[in-house]
């Protein structure tokens, strides 16, 4: 890491934290009258500890650069929370990554280490691009055996050809908070253990935060990704409507 930028981060760490407590995404039955619904859909395969999180049809590819901070290692539950919203349909709001039951009391954003830092105000994030719709957690270390399937499939379009099949598959097996196409799948890489989940991106397209959740003692307890900030979306919902 460059020694620069972690000083800069140390100076601007506080401002780059989660206004909501994300928890309360799957703890609450529910939120400013929307019901919520929690969904486990398997483990995450975290080798290295090394996370990433992308888009897994447009920038899951080698040499992308995993979040700097060094987190667990092992096989970790993933649980989605859903907003059943009657304006926006059943949506996912959060996902987590439990990597121990205590209670979070702080969520910085996970940074990947070449940021801009500067000019930073309260509520400012960075996150992941998402341009097809999905995201998806996985390891550094994992990101070679993904290539070297992919290259070795040689499809034209590797979502038409290899995952929609897949994600149709999640729907009639788990139909429940998922639309007819399938929403979500927890893939193992082919001749590996390697479990990544998939999900649908909250609503679409767009930049998503990740954050990192530390308890009581300064430690970490788990990921956390926002797609949809419940509160504010209902509000700006409110102020279109005036």
């Amino acid at each position: 890491m460059d020694e620069s930028w972690m000083q800069k981060w140390e100076e601007v760490k506080d401002i780059l934290t989660c206004p909501v407590d994300l928890e309360t995404y799957f703890t609450s039955d529910e939120i400013l009258e929307q019901k919520m619904q929690v969904m486990e859909i398997g483990n995450v395969s975290l080798p290295s500890g090394k996370i990433l999180v992308r888009d897994p049809l447009v920038f899951l590819n080698a040499g992308e650069k995993p979040y700097f901070v060094q987190a667990p290692k092992g096989n970790f539950p993933v649980k989605i929370a859903v907003v059943k919203s009657e304006e926006w349909g059943d949506r996912y709001a959060a996902v987590k990554v439990e990597f121990t039951k205590e209670k979070p009391v702080l969520y910085r954003e996970a940074l990947i280490g070449i940021e801009n830092l500067e000019g930073l105000n309260e509520g400012d994030y960075f996150g992941f691009m998402v341009d097809a719709g999905l995201g998806c957690i996985t390891d550094a270390e994992v990101l070679p055996y993904i290539d070297k399937f992919l290259t070795e499939l040689n499809v034209g379009n590797i979502y038409d050809d290899y995952f929609a099949e897949k994600f149709a598959k999640s729907y009639k097996e788990h139909p429940e908070n998922q639309r007819e196409l399938g929403d979500w799948i927890n893939w193992t890489v082919p001749n590996t253990d390697y479990q990544i989940p998939m999900f649908a991106s909250g609503f679409g397209d767009g930049g998503y935060p990740v954050y990192f959740a530390y308890d009581e003692k300064d430690e970490i307890c788990g990921l956390y990704i926002q797609f949809i900030d419940i509160e504010l979306a209902l509000s700006d919902e409110d102020d279109g409507d005036e």
